[in-house]
């Protein structure tokens, strides 16, 4: 009896320290400060969120900046983009270096690095895609939404009820975009959305200003355009990017609208926003406001981090 005894009580012990040590776990995991990872949308790099990432650094939160392959210090370009005199014709119809990209090359990339944080011990992880980048949150999110705490869209693409972010360019919403008329050449010819970042013509400077930096200097704006890159591959914008409310739709997510962009338009974002509310009625966005242009990484960064930072901590 007094075996039995020993032995149940010990079982008992054993069985309320595992639970304990469980919940401790699992409280610890919850309670841990996440790892911020930056998407990039079209044409840009990694190097465009270093003013946030600094914001957030201040703040006791790391973060870091993706390049999306051909982008960064991976960018390629297309024949005639460095000519000098550039001729027209011919980095119109050239085709493009990074033609064969798509957006499952850009899923994989980012996938590869969240799985290499966390088996390092970094983590848990909450995603912050720009623009374009948020097909690249859709395709994670919907693939491996074990691998992210939180989806943040920056006045960013978000498809739902359309199957290609390049599908909603006809919509109503989109209409006032700024950023549309701004495209060269072909992209079944050329497998690129391009833009000539490096015109001279004053007019195309001041459009693609108005469209993507109305808030930023002239100077600014110049620093700017020395760093983007003229071609975002065309399947990106093309290729299935739709999510599903089981896997996509269950994951935490916000959306910060920017009332003043003129390349994705407000009535775009809310057009997003409530498509995917549609979808996950019980799931919806946690949504917030930026009286900023499409670029608040550049021209309000403490702002925005301290709403990334929200977001982060809930």
């Amino acid at each position: 009896m007094q075996r039995r005894s020993l032995l149940s009580l010990t079982s008992t012990a054993l069985v309320a320290t595992l639970g304990s040590t469980a919940f401790a776990g699992a409280q610890a995991s919850k309670s841990r400060r996440a790892h911020i990872v930056f998407v990039h949308g079209a044409w840009h790099g990694g190097w465009c969120f270093s003013p946030v990432v600094e914001q957030l650094a201040a703040r006791g939160f790391h973060s870091m900046a993706v390049d999306l392959p051909g982008h960064g210090v991976g960018a390629a370009f297309p024949a005639g983009y460095f000519d000098t005199p550039q001729d027209l014709t011919k980095l119109t119809k050239a085709a493009s270096p990074l033609g064969a990209l798509s957006a499952e090359d850009f899923r994989l990339h980012v996938t590869k690095l969240i799985e290499g944080m966390i088996a390092s011990g970094s983590g848990p992880v909450v995603l912050v895609g720009h623009s374009l980048g948020g097909v690249t949150l859709n395709r994670v999110g919907e693939m491996s939404p074990q691998l992210v705490r939180r989806l943040v869209y920056l006045t960013a693409l978000n498809p739902v009820a359309k199957e290609a972010a390049g599908a909603y360019f006809s919509d109503p919403a989109m209409a006032g975009s700024k950023a549309l008329p701004l495209f060269i050449g072909d992209p079944a010819k050329t497998g690129a959305i391009r833009f000539n970042h490096r015109s001279t013509d004053p007019a195309f400077k001041a459009a693609a200003k108005a469209a993507f930096y109305a808030d930023l200097s002239d100077d600014q704006f110049a620093a700017v355009a020395n760093l983007l890159t003229p071609d975002e591959p065309a399947a990106v914008f093309g290729g299935k990017a739709t999510v599903t409310a089981a896997r996509w739709g269950r994951l935490p997510r916000t959306y910060i609208r920017c009332s003043d962009d003129q390349a994705i338009p407000i009535a775009a974002q809310d057009q997003f926003i409530a498509e995917a509310d549609a979808l996950t009625p019980r799931n919806r966005y946690a949504v917030r406001t930026l009286k900023a242009s499409h670029s608040p990484f550049l021209s309000m960064p403490a702002q925005l981090a301290k709403l990334i930072e929200e977001a982060a901590s809930a």
